[in-house]
């Protein structure tokens, strides 16, 4: 048995010992015993805790893998998050000013990845254990929408009848405006009489729409979500912010950060969170590499009253980003990249003269790799806000605002 004293957090949120040592579910400070093996200490017994440990309020937590820090306090969470985004930014030689995060409620989440197993006797729905196959049920988590909670049982129905005992089925949930919109995948292929089984239990089960394997089977009424002064119906399990409140304040960061620009692009537009309520005062080109995405952005565009022209362009902005010379018409860039970064985009609008650019990202070291390219092309960071929507657990969205 090894006794280890916990120095700092990972940035998965895991505790680091001299070795290293990783020890999840610990805080710095602590003073752990247990067995090492390859470098991990998965089941620690804590001989002295920190000040900022608390009883963790999931009943869940000790089995469930969908939450990394319920046993710290709230403060401790935010400002470790903040500081991850910091320790990020430094490391490329960037300083910037701060400001106060957004933290999403609980019982937020409007959308959520659950696992589905068939088995001998019904089904279990729930989240995997971490770094495990094992499920465990949730049926008290505090972080979805209740009315997410009270689908559980729907998802289990559904799974015991066309699940398997020899896989997992991957269902995506979204609390949409007209009610529940579940998109499942991994499950077995469809034909007439399990397209006519499933229809039928959608009906059954009041669902907004179910989608299998991408195919739409049943829709009682779009599933919209309001998006500015649009309705937006994206397609079956596509990308949508995690709460609502996260992108009500990232939407307000981005507006800020562009300012009174009327000729705005914006790169990796999804559905249309930033492009559609920005085009109240602006003509945005929305740009965006998956074609049944912007068919939702526009269709919710030309259904709405007194927004300013918004076009689309379906485009791989990894393979071909917009050039400096094709950003010379616009006054503000909005980018949203996924985890990965955007390297080829970002060097292209290192090289612009747009005098301003609205950055959001989930990924605190690509976002400070991008950073330092626009420093490097004479962009200032004028500021960077963290938002938490993914409450417990060590991802963090953040905003920021970069002027030529």
């Amino acid at each position: 048995m090894a006794i280890l004293t916990i120095t700092r957090l990972g940035h998965q949120g895991d505790g680091i010992a001299e070795g290293p040592v990783f020890v999840p579910r610990t805080l710095p400070g602590e003073v752990v015993e247990g067995q090492v093996t390859d470098a991990r200490l998965n089941a620690p017994r804590i001989l002295t805790p920190s000040a900022q440990r608390i009883k963790p309020p999931c009943p869940h937590y000790r089995t469930c893998g969908g939450c990394a820090l319920q046993h710290a306090h709230d403060d401790f969470v935010t400002d470790w998050k903040q500081g991850v985004l910091r320790q990020a930014l430094s490391a490329q030689g960037i300083d910037a000013p701060f400001r106060a995060p957004h933290i999403s409620p609980l019982r937020s989440r409007r959308r959520a990845g659950f696992a589905g197993r068939r088995l001998k006797n019904g089904a279990m729905v729930g989240f995997h254990a971490r770094a495990s196959d094992v499920l465990t049920a949730v049926p008290d988590c505090l972080i979805l929408d209740p009315a997410l909670v009270a689908a559980l049982p729907l998802l289990q129905d559904l799974t015991a009848r066309e699940g398997s005992r020899k896989g997992e089925l991957a269902l995506s949930l979204t609390l949409s405006e007209a009610g529940l919109d579940l998109a499942v995948t991994g499950g077995k292929a469809l034909d007439d009489p399990m397209r006519a089984r499933l229809g039928e239990w959608a009906g059954q089960s009041g669902l907004a729409r179910l989608a299998w394997d991408g195919d739409v089977i049943a829709q009682s009424q779009p599933p919209f979500h309001t998006i500015g002064r649009a309705r937006v119906t994206p397609p079956p399990g596509a990308f949508l912010q995690a709460t609502k409140p996260a992108e009500a304040a990232l939407q307000g960061a981005v507006a800020e950060a562009i300012g009174t620009a009327s000729q705005v692009a914006d790169l990796f537009a999804g559905c249309g969170t930033f492009a559609l309520p920005l085009a109240e005062s602006a003509e945005v080109l929305a740009v965006e590499s998956d074609a049944a995405m912007l068919r939702a952005l526009d269709a919710g565009w030309r259904q709405a009253q007194g927004l300013k022209r918004v076009t689309t362009q379906t485009r791989d902005l990894f393979r071909n980003p917009v050039l400096p010379e094709d950003l010379a018409r616009f006054d503000a860039v909005v980018i949203d990249p996924p985890r990965a970064g955007a390297d080829a985009q970002m060097r292209a609008l290192s090289a612009s003269r747009v005098p301003r650019i609205a950055a959001v990202s989930c990924n605190p070291v690509t976002f400070a790799r991008d950073a330092k390219l626009l420093i490097q092309g004479g962009y200032r960071l004028d500021w960077v806000q963290v938002v938490d929507q993914f409450r417990f657990s060590p991802h963090l969205e953040l905003a920021a605002q970069f002027t030529k």
